[in-house]
């Protein structure tokens, strides 16, 4: 049943259909593995951080975003709407086909990942601007990443913050901050969405990257999210949660330096695992709680996700969450 209340938060990002083979272990460039098991589940950034939020909020969140005027994409809207989101403001993309993700999954839980995009690179700012003023100035927090058109993102960051909300931003993938992926757009560089920015959240490998600690093209170096975090504090970013995996995350703000860890799970797919933790640290910081306590809770999320198949049907809801962090 959807609250009656007002959105506290607002999500902006990608909608995919997940396609995904779960096998003994990731192939090799060349190499055929065998033995998979295959599922469809729903997914895409956006959408993932959505319901992740949703099931964790007391009230409705709304989704900004786009789907192909195709099956999958009437699916996914089906789907929403049993959730509690809102899907006013999900555009219809005629002629476009919904985003796909193939997913790769061992048996560890590790994972590699494919996006044709779809719909999702059509969504751009007009769709951020057809929102109504009332909705942001109700809202508390904002949620992004880099699965949307990078202009798009920026645009609605800056309405959220002048609006006063508490922004995040999710920097995945990292080669669409960098200006290598489709995502990118026009001459705006990754620094130049700082100023928007209240929360950067990403995993210590995108922080190495973006950090300029290593380069896409590398192998990535021994991790140092304390280093990486102090440079992304040179390039505007003075709050970063950086995510450790089964470690747990760093909370780093203009004075501290706060290591939450993890919680011990046996992980089979962590395909979700990042935007379940950022769903819950949107609803955390919309009701009040400071940022490493909203990390606290959101490494609950997190940790739950990984001990479950897929993408949207490994998310926790409030309850599970509330009853992890006791266990923690």
């Amino acid at each position: 049943m959807m609250a009656s209340t007002a959105p506290r938060i607002i999500v902006l990002g990608s909608v995919n259909v997940d396609l995904v083979v779960r096998g003994p272990c990731l192939p090799r460039p060349g190499e055929t593995v065998l033995g998979g098991e295959f599922f469809q589940a729903a997914g895409g950034k956006g959408a993932n951080q959505a319901v992740a939020a949703a099931r964790a909020a007391r009230e409705p969140v709304v989704l900004i975003a786009a789907v192909g005027d195709d099956d999958y994409g009437r699916q996914m809207l089906e789907g929403f709407r049993r959730e509690n989101l809102l899907t006013s403001y999900i555009r219809t993309e005629p002629g476009q086909a919904t985003g796909v993700a193939l997913i790769m999954v061992d048996e560890r839980g590790e994972n590699l990942i494919s996006v044709a995009s779809g719909a999702n690179r059509h969504l751009t700012g007009a769709d951020v601007d057809a929102v109504p003023d009332e909705v942001f100035r109700s809202a508390a927090v904002f949620l992004t990443n880099l699965e949307s058109p990078l202009a798009t993102v920026e645009r609605a960051l800056r309405r959220a913050r002048e609006a006063g909300l508490i922004t995040i931003l999710n920097p995945a993938p990292a080669d669409a901050a960098l200006g290598r992926g489709e995502s990118a757009s026009g001459d705006l560089g990754f620094g130049g969405l700082a100023r928007w920015v209240d929360v950067l959240t990403p995993n210590e490998g995108e922080a190495a990257l973006l950090a300029g600690r290593v380069a896409l093209e590398t192998v990535p170096a021994a991790a140092d999210p304390a280093q990486d975090a102090r440079r992304l504090r040179t390039l505007g970013f003075a709050k970063c949660v950086i995510t450790l995996g089964p470690a747990g995350c760093l909370v780093v703000d203009e004075h501290d330096f706060i290591t939450v860890p993890g919680q011990p799970v046996r992980a089979i797919d962590a395909t979700a695992a990042g935007d379940a933790f950022n769903g819950a640290l949107a609803v955390a910081l919309s009701e009040g709680r400071s940022l490493a306590e909203a990390a606290r809770w959101a490494n609950c999320a997190a940790a739950i996700a990984v001990t479950r198949r897929g993408a949207q049907p490994s998310l926790p809801t409030r309850a599970e969450i509330d009853a992890g962090e006791v266990r923690g």
